[in-house]
């Protein structure tokens, strides 16, 4: 019998679809939104953390105006080592009027700001007391010339009597001479008796000895004679001197212009006294004009007799070099005469100009502008700018020599750098300026 299942294929087939359907399970994601947003958030998370310890720039900054500031370029050139000081121009020479005499003026014949010439009188002086020890001179200028002669003319009349003694002796030994010869041969032939002989015998040498004793007498006298001749000679020469020296004082009463140029002061008045050796004013030589010029001591060391510089005056460069150094320190500064090589023409006394005088040989170097900074830096550091410009920081650098317009840098610097070289007074102890 068979038995029939009713819709069995369609059960069967609804079945098995029914079946099939169950049997696909879908897979489960991994990377959901939830999970690439947390990985992604812990990313950054860590990323910030790294960079705030370790890449962050956490050196102090400040906001400045760039437009305020004076950014200067490092360039490199010749480093030419100068300073500039102020020279005030004077004569070349400059004569001091002194008094070689004191005395009361009795006559000012020229006043000062005239032109003078050499042996031109200026001023008359009075002085007696000169007046007196020069005829004190004098006069014992004269006693000695008189002396003078009169021993001459002593020692003369002592070489006159000399000779005449002489010859009266030479006479006197001539007659003794002939008795004694006589009475010799008859006291021989024994004809005379011996008083006889011996009594011309006496006479004669005695008159022989006294020639001598007369030749020495007057030899004396004439040496002693010619002493005091010699010494009257040197006291009178030494005499004559301070007569020639007293009338030469009593010239230079009359102060005369020792040479041609602007008597430019004339210190005194008719009537005023004079001591020896007191200023009275002073000639300026108008042949030449110089310098004088002040220096910080600071470059005392450095500066020496043949040091040159450079004047502008009337569009034109002058050539100067020092001549003399006064070493005297005055106020923190020393003085020093400059010549010219050829001195300006229309240049004038007290006219003041500035110098730039060379301290050393110009050589190459790194050189960075004079500024502001140096007062807060003292050269051992400055703000340098970035490539892009927006940003200055800090650096470390080594200054060397310096003038009025760079300093030579030694180190830390390159050149085509740029630095701010203005005051770094706002900045504080910021490493980093932004603009």
């Amino acid at each position: 019998m068979e038995v029939k299942t009713p819709n069995s294929s369609s059960s069967s087939n609804g079945f098995t679809g029914g079946s099939t359907t169950m049997d696909k399970v879908k897979p489960k994601k991994f990377w959901t939104n939830q999970r690439i947003g947390l990985i992604a958030g812990s990313t950054l998370l860590v990323g910030f953390l790294i960079y705030q310890f370790f890449l962050s720039d956490k050196r102090s900054k400040l906001n400045v105006e760039q437009d305020k500031l004076t950014i200067s370029a490092v360039s490199q050139g010749k480093f030419d080592e100068f300073i500039v000081v102020t020279g005030v121009v004077q004569p070349l020479k400059t004569i001091q009027l002194d008094a070689i005499v004191g005395g009361y003026v009795t006559e000012k014949l020229i006043e000062g700001g005239n032109m003078v010439k050499q042996g031109e009188v200026l001023l008359r002086l009075e002085n007696q007391n000169l007046k007196l020890s020069f005829l004190q001179s004098e006069t014992e200028a004269s006693r000695l010339v008189n002396d003078l002669q009169n021993t001459r003319q002593t020692l003369k009349i002592a070489r006159f009597n000399l000779q005449k003694s002489l010859s009266e002796l030479d006479f006197q030994i001539d007659q003794a001479k002939d008795a004694h010869d006589r009475n010799t041969k008859l006291y021989k032939d024994k004809v005379i008796p011996d008083a006889d002989y011996l009594k011309t015998k006496r006479d004669y040498e005695r008159l022989v000895k006294q020639r001598d004793i007369e030749i020495e007498s007057q030899k004396y006298q004439e040496e002693n004679a010619k002493m005091q001749i010699s010494q009257l000679e040197g006291t009178l020469a030494s005499t004559q001197k301070n007569v020639n020296l007293w009338k030469q004082t009593l010239e230079n009463l009359s102060v005369k212009a020792p040479v041609t140029g602007l008597l430019s002061s004339m210190n005194v008045e008719v009537g005023s006294n004079i001591s020896q050796g007191q200023n009275i004013g002073q000639i300026d030589d108008l042949n030449g004009f110089k310098m004088r010029v002040g220096v910080d001591e600071h470059y005392i060391s450095r500066i020496f007799a043949g040091l040159t510089g450079t004047m502008d005056f009337n569009g034109k460069e002058y050539s100067l070099k020092i001549i003399k150094i006064y070493p005297e320190v005055k106020s923190g500064r020393f003085e020093v005469d400059m010549q010219f090589d050829k001195a300006p023409e229309l240049i004038k006394r007290g006219q003041s100009a500035p110098i730039r005088l060379q301290l050393g040989q110009p050589s190459q170097a790194t050189l960075l502008p004079v500024g502001g900074f140096f007062s807060e830096t003292g050269g051992n550091w400055v703000y340098v700018l970035n490539e892009d410009g927006k940003r200055a920081s800090k650096r470390k650098i080594t200054l060397g020599r310096k003038n009025p317009e760079y300093f030579e840098v030694l180190d830390g610097l390159k050149p085509g750098e740029k630095v701010i070289t203005s005051s770094y007074e706002n900045f504080g102890d910021n490493e980093v300026l932004e603009f």
